[in-house]
């Protein structure tokens, strides 16, 4: 990494590279920690080192109350980044939820069980989720990365939030058969990690308008910061991230689920999926 920044210098940096499949994450929370959490941070340094102008980093509606690994450590991501002091780097990060069409996006799977005459499967009748084109997210994602002055969450207004079993009900509609009758929907339960509902601000976060009607930011000091902001915070932040690899290292699960829950409390395995 330190060469590509040495080499290249660039001036803006997009951080968008994370393991983002909830499931495969469950069961291999080491690679949440060496990817998404070392692998950022690593990135965050380099960016400083090297006298980047800006680091953007994108985030997730699943750093809200984590339920996952997953949005455990993409919620570590924002710490980290929180936690960088540079004078002449501006960090800032952007959570938002699902593009439609991206890598694992649900449309394309959905359209290729409807192809093979269903069945097409939804983890539950009322698990709802935010949508965004590709376009709009990326330009959302530039612009949001103008608006930075230091160390902010933006969250993006994503609308409403849609159901996915009118989804599957529409799309099979769309390719001209009726649900129930020539393709049928069926519902195979959340997986692991997984909520009903995706939520953009946490209990105690309050937001506030930007120059950008669909760019909101973090009010500052609104969220918590654990025990892990400000100078004396940065040293422990970074403390128990290595505490952390050590235990990615031994793949001590129940470990590295232990130490995620201490740098985030908010995180909670252990509550039956339904995300409230």
């Amino acid at each position: 990494m330190a060469k590509l920044f040495a080499e290249h210098r660039p001036r803006v940096v997009f951080h968008a590279a994370a393991y983002k499949h909830v499931p495969l994450l469950e069961d291999n929370p080491w690679q949440a920690v060496e990817n998404n959490v070392q692998g950022s941070r690593v990135v965050m340094e380099a960016a400083l080192a090297y006298e980047a102008e800006r680091f953007v980093l994108v985030s997730t509606d699943k750093a809200v109350r984590p339920t996952n690994i997953m949005g455990a450590s993409k919620r570590v991501a924002e710490l980290l980044l929180q936690n960088m002091d540079g004078e002449r780097t501006i960090f800032s990060a952007v959570r938002f939820g699902n593009v439609v069409g991206s890598s694992g996006s649900v449309i394309p799977l959905f359209r290729r069980q409807i192809e093979r005459g269903g069945p097409v499967t939804v983890t539950h009748p009322e698990v709802t989720r935010f949508f965004m084109s590709i376009e709009e997210a990326c330009q959302l994602i530039l612009q949001a990365g103008t608006l930075a002055k230091g160390e902010e969450i933006f969250v993006l207004d994503m609308g409403t939030p849609i159901k996915i079993a009118d989804m599957a009900n529409d799309l099979i509609r769309l390719c001209g058969k009726e649900p129930g009758e020539d393709v049928e929907v069926q519902f195979i339960g959340l997986r692991p990690g997984e909520k009903l509902y995706e939520e953009l601000i946490a209990s105690g976060e309050d937001v506030i308008p930007t120059h950008h009607e669909k760019i909101m930011k973090l009010r500052p000091h609104s969220q918590s910061f654990d025990g892990y902001g400000g100078t004396v915070g940065r040293g422990l932040l970074n403390d128990t991230i290595e505490e952390l690899r050590k235990r990615a290292a031994a793949h001590d699960v129940a470990g590295i689920r232990a130490l995620f829950r201490e740098i985030v409390p908010e995180y909670a395995p252990d509550n039956d999926n339904e995300g409230k």
